[in-house]
């Protein structure tokens, strides 16, 4: 006869596996296509934060579902239909870009499924979405903190504003800056505009020139970004360049070259400065995993999407329920995440800090951090 002990302890360890359940997590990204470096950097965050809590506090075995958008409208429509119906997700990691992850929030929002963006900023994205949030800061803050940088630090009074009027993150973020930088004493002499694919920008380089401002700001993301910064460098167009986030992508420097230097732009996270525990640890396991020390701000956004969804779902007694995980995510206050604390309103935003860089010898270098 086997002792009592022994029998409970089975009985106990059955009882476990029989109530462990597997959940599913979509996560939507451009793993091909033009933005393919973005999301394919942060999915990296979002598999490593999997990796080190890939299981609930009760025990659920969380999936991750990843369906590939290919930077396309459609297709993140057609990801987001895809992972609500059949894969039977309670919650969308994704996209990238804010066009992209309208798509994505406008097919989970009447299905009641939560959406957290990790670096969608378009102030407009969560308007009206009852199942949208974010993890970054939006195009309002970021475009305030670049105009404030250019005056009052670097004393730079008129702009030019290079646009992608294709891209609603850019024509976002200009407006917050133009706006921002006129009413703080600036001047901005010309907004000119340009689609994404455009490829010869001598035109438009020229015609700055000739304006003769004391900076470009360059809303743009990095493929048209970084001709841009050449183009302009063959002319001999010397003057300051500053942007958003879209350039916060070592590809951006990559493909400008030498023309980066000097380049600045609003960033999320410096690894140089981890500002919690968790980026210490994070930093630690990221180098364990890849033999690299240097984490991008992406990767950290995107670890802290999968992060507090798995915070919100720990805080809900049943687990697969969408909308009880939706109003723990809006209920989320100084959560501390590995690009820093975040706290998210009842709009689905998220109230953090923005820090600024600039390329020296290659690299992103810190420069300062702006408090909300």
């Amino acid at each position: 006869m086997r002792p009592l002990f022994t029998v409970l302890t089975i009985t106990s360890l059955i009882a476990t596996f029989t109530v462990a359940k597997e959940i599913n997590v979509g996560v939507v990204m451009p793993m091909s296509g033009s933005l393919a470096s973005y999301g394919q950097t942060t999915y990296e965050g979002i598999e490593l934060a999997h990796l080190l809590q890939p299981t609930l506090k009760n025990g659920d075995h969380l999936k991750l579902v990843l369906v590939d958008n290919k930077g396309d409208k459609v297709e993140s429509a057609n990801a987001a239909t895809r992972l609500i119906t059949s894969d039977k997700v309670v919650g969308i990691l994704g996209a990238i870009t804010s066009t992209n992850t309208a798509q994505i929030i406008s097919i989970a929002d009447k299905k009641q499924i939560p959406v957290i963006a990790p670096v969608a900023t378009n102030d407009k994205l969560t308007e009206n979405r009852a199942y949208a949030s974010r993890v970054c800061f939006t195009d309002s803050f970021q475009g305030t903190v670049v105009a404030h940088y250019a005056l009052k630090d670097l004393g730079l009074k008129t702009a030019v504003v290079i646009t992608d009027q294709a891209q609603v993150y850019s024509l976002g973020l200009s407006k917050a800056f133009s706006e921002a930088f006129v009413k703080n004493g600036g001047k901005v002499l010309k907004e000119i505009r340009v689609s994404s694919g455009d490829k010869d920008f001598k035109a438009v380089v020229a015609q700055v020139k000739s304006l003769n401002p004391d900076m470009i700001f360059l809303p743009i993301y990095h493929a048209e970004a970084s001709m841009i910064t050449r183009q302009a460098k063959q002319i001999g167009l010397t003057k300051p360049f500053l942007s958003g986030d879209s350039v916060a992508n070592p590809t951006f420097i990559e493909l400008a070259g030498d023309s980066a230097e000097g380049h600045m732009f609003t960033d999320f996270f410096d690894y140089n400065a981890p500002p919690t525990q968790r980026s210490k640890d994070f930093i630690a396991a990221y180098e364990t995993k890849t033999g690299k020390k240097e984490v991008n701000s992406f990767v950290t956004l995107g670890a802290d999407t999968y992060n507090l969804l798995v915070d919100a779902m720990n805080r809900c007694s049943n687990p697969n329920d969408s909308v009880c995980i939706n109003d723990q995510i809006k209920k989320t206050a100084n959560f501390e995440g590995v690009s820093g604390f975040i706290s998210i309103d009842k709009n689905g935003n998220a109230t953090r800090s923005a820090v600024i860089k600039e390329i020296k010898g290659g690299k992103a270098v810190y420069k300062s951090t702006v408090n909300p």
